[in-house]
This record gives C-alpha cells, sequence and structure tokens, in this order.
C-alpha cells in the first residue's frame, strides 16, 4: 500500500504496525446505506461546488406553461448549432439526478471516431437535429402513473426510474426503482436526432440510413429474440410508430449491463422483464444467431460509458468498477471509465480494465488495483502527489488495471497488500 498524503511513506516505506492498521481500517471496512436514504433526494452542496459545465437556470420565458405545471428549474445542452437541448426540471429530482441524466445525454452524443456511424460529423448532426427539433427532456416527479403525466411536449424521465452511480437503489439494483435513464434518454435522442423511420410528424431526422438498419434488426429480433405482448405491439406500431425505437432501448439496455442483476426464475436469462432473450452484452457474443444487433450498437456508441460519474454523496465503503459476480451492481458499473467522489465518507475503489481516471474526495479514498505492486508503473508530482497519479499496468498477469489517473486519491493499494 501507498500512503499519498504522508510525506514519510511516499515510497511506499512505512511500519507494519501502520500498514495493519490500515489495512484492518480499510479493508475491513463493512459498507451499510444508512436506513435513513430512503430515496434518491441526495444531498447536494457539494456536488454544485465541483460541478463545471452544468448550470442549472431558472425556467426561461419560452417555458412559462412549464412551469405553470411545476416544473421549476432548466439546464440547456448546447449543440454544435449554439442552440440548446432543454431539459426541465420538478422540484423533487435532486442536482445528482439532474447530472445523470445530462450525463447520460453527453454519452449518447459523444463522437465515436471508431465507429462508421458516431463519428465528428455524424453525432454533431444528431444533436443539432435534436436543438433544431425543440427536443425536450421533462425530469419529472415520483414515478410513471397518469397522475404523475402531463400533456406538454417532451420526452417523460421520472425521479424514481433515475439510478445515481453510488446510491442506494445503485447499489441494490432495486428493480422497482430500475435505471430507464438510458432508455429514455435514448427515445429523446431517437426521436428528435436520429430520426423515426416513416415519421408522421415534420420532424426530420439525422441518419436515414440508421433508421433502415435499426428497422431491418427489429423485424429479425421479432421472429428470434425478442417477444413483447401483442397489444404491446400494437401500441407501438399502430398508435405510437414507436417499435423501432423500443427495441433499440430493449438492446442498449442489455448492452451497457442494466439487467444482468435481475435474477426472476421466470425470466431466467431475458431481459426487459422478461420480453428480450439477450440479458448481457456475453449474451449478444455467445448468441449472435438469435440476436446480433449489438453490432448496431457498435456502429454508432461507445462500448464504454464516457461521462464522469459522480458518485452518491450516501456511498460508504467499497465501489467496484471491476465486474464481480457478488455484487450486482457490477454488471453495470464495469462500463465505468470516470468517476468522482463526492461527499465525506470513506470509500475505496476498485479499478477495472480500461483507462480511468478516478477522483477522490480529497481526505478519505483509496484505489485498489489487482494485481502486485512491482506489475505497476508509478508516477506523480512530488511537491502535491496527491495530484494527478498515474498508475498504468506493466504486467496483465493478474488481468491488465490500464493506465488510471487518480487526482485527490489517499492510499493505493495493490493485490500484495491484502495476502
Amino acid at each position: 500500500m501507498i500512503i499519498i498524503n504522508n510525506a514519510n511513506s511516499i515510497n511506499g516505506g512505512y511500519t507494519k504496525y501502520l500498514f495493519l492498521i490500515i489495512n484492518l481500517f480499510i479493508f475491513g471496512y463493512e459498507s451499510k446505506s444508512s436506513s435513513a436514504q430512503t430515496t434518491e433526494k441526495l444531498k447536494t452542496s457539494n456536488l454544485i461546488k465541483i460541478i463545471k459545465n452544468v448550470k442549472i437556470e431558472e425556467i426561461p420565458e419560452e417555458f412559462r406553461e412549464y412551469e405553470e405545471q411545476g416544473y421549476n428549474r432548466y439546464v440547456g445542452y448546447q449543440a454544435p448549432n449554439g442552440k440548446n437541448i432543454h431539459l426541465l426540471i420538478m422540484n423533487r429530482i435532486s442536482d445528482y439526478q439532474i447530472i445523470k441524466s445530462y450525463n447520460v445525454l453527453s454519452h449518447y452524443l459523444k463522437p465515436n471516431i471508431e465507429s462508421p456511424m458516431g463519428g465528428i460529423i455524424q453525432k454533431e448532426l444528431i444533436a443539432n437535429s435534436m436543438a433544431n427539433n425543440n427536443a425536450i427532456l421533462k425530469l419529472v416527479n415520483y414515478r410513471d402513473e397518469p397522475k404523475y403525466n402531463d400533456d406538454l411536449p417532451g420526452q417523460p424521465l421520472f425521479e424514481e426510474e433515475i439510478q445515481v452511480e453510488g446510491g442506494n437503489w445503485y447499489m441494490s439494483q432495486n428493480y422497482e426503482h430500475r435505471d430507464a435513464s438510458y432508455e429514455e434518454i435514448l427515445h429523446l435522442v431517437h426521436d428528435y436526432g436520429i430520426g423515426v423511420l416513416n415519421a408522421d410528424n415534420n420532424i426530420k431526422g439525422a441518419l436515414p440510413k440508421f433508421q433502415l438498419e435499426l428497422n431491418y434488426y427489429q423485424k429479425l429480433a421479432l421472429r428470434n429474440s425478442w417477444m413483447p405482448p401483442e397489444d404491446i405491439i400494437y401500441e407501438w406500431t399502430s398508435d405510437e410508430n414507436s417499435i423501432d425505437q423500443e427495441y433499440l432501448a430493449s438492446v442498449i439496455d442489455a448492452y451497457y449491463g442494466l439487467w444482468g442483476a435481475r435474477n426472476e426464475p421466470t425470466e431466467s436469462g431475458r431481459s426487459m422483464w422478461g420480453m428480450y432473450k439477450i440479458k448481457t452484452r456475453e449474451d449478444f457474443y455467445k448468441k449472435p444467431s438469435i440476436d446480433n444487433s449489438y453490432l448496431l450498437i457498435e456502429k454508432i456508441f461507445h462500448k464504454y460509458l464516457t461521462y464522469n460519474a459522480y458518485l452518491s454523496d450516501s456511498l460508504k465503503g467499497e465501489f467496484s468498477l471491476k465486474f464481480d459476480p457478488s455484487k450486482p451492481y457490477t454488471n453495470h458499473s464495469r462500463y465505468l471509465k470516470d468517476i468522482t467522489i463526492t461527499g465525506n465518507n470513506y470509500v475505496s475503489v476498485i479499478v477495472n480494465e480500461l483507462d480511468n481516471n478516478i477522483t477522490g474526495n480529497g481526505s478519505k479514498t483509496t484505489v485498489i488495483f489487482n494485481g502486485e505492486q512491482n506489475g505497476y508503473n508509478i508516477t506523480y508530482n512530488l511537491k502535491n502527489p496527491q495530484k494527478e497519479i498515474i498508475v498504468k499496468d506493466i504486467d496483465p498477469s493478474d488481468g491488465d488495471d490500464g493506465i488510471n489517473i487518480l487526482n485527490n486519491i489517499n492510499f493505493i493499494a495493490f493485490k500484495d497488500d491484502r495476502s
């Protein structure tokens, strides 16, 4: 173990006694959620101080009808053409949930230069199309029930279906509050940006070729892997013209591990409440004859989650970016690569194989690597060793941990520290 904020221990020189105390303190720490933390309504003071790119404002004059319906905050996501994609927000939505929603939107719109349909030009076209088409994401109180819905234009996303990374719903993978943010925001990106095949409105999509390919995959899936009830199919095809969008959401949720933790016998090996025969990304690779629509996802989106996830300040103890079947949330967290720890609790982070950027809370953060210390190259600024430490895995025999850039970290631990 390397103690970052102790000058006498900067090269790992510490007494056996000190090592034992720290080891017991950090690795013996049991993560327990506070019984008082019953919702995702989280404290915001620390978060507001560190967020730089998201400006929460009052409702603009043009959205006064939304204000009359209970929306009291506004965030604009600026497209390359200078116009905004709009986030209109009700009072119960926490700032963490606002940031999560903004992050998911930014993830879908971030260019992927390795993809044939998701490069800089295509993602700019999608974002500009969304702004030109007046795309609105409505962050709504409570849950998706008729009494909480409104008739105002926009794509709704409800309070009780926005999981914050590190929050109670996320860590327990509570499917009563399943994370629908990727699904609903994908609908917004698809309907107002990518475009709907045979749309019966005046909205023009940016990627007609993608629309055609999605429709092709959807029709194949209805014969092989995707089995919505007939009445739902009728609603999606006859009333909403949304069947392609719903299929794409099923694919993206499985691809990013959102159903991996669900363990209902009646839904064994399936996702989307049993409708989809694909449950995890591995299933796509193992069952290409049943469904290979992951190829469509990888043509436009990233294989990992590209945003910086601000972990809930309710988080205590361990947070793993590495997949571990004993930790259900890691079905999803395994695709994160950049995280920031907020709040004042002790948190230890286990890295995954990606190149991670990890920012600690400045006084109580440990980063845990999966190999022995001599298998890593560590560089840091001696004048301020907590700032931008770079830990590079040079011996992947224990599993590749990639290149990790660490900020405001207090301890670095390795496999041999725990043996």
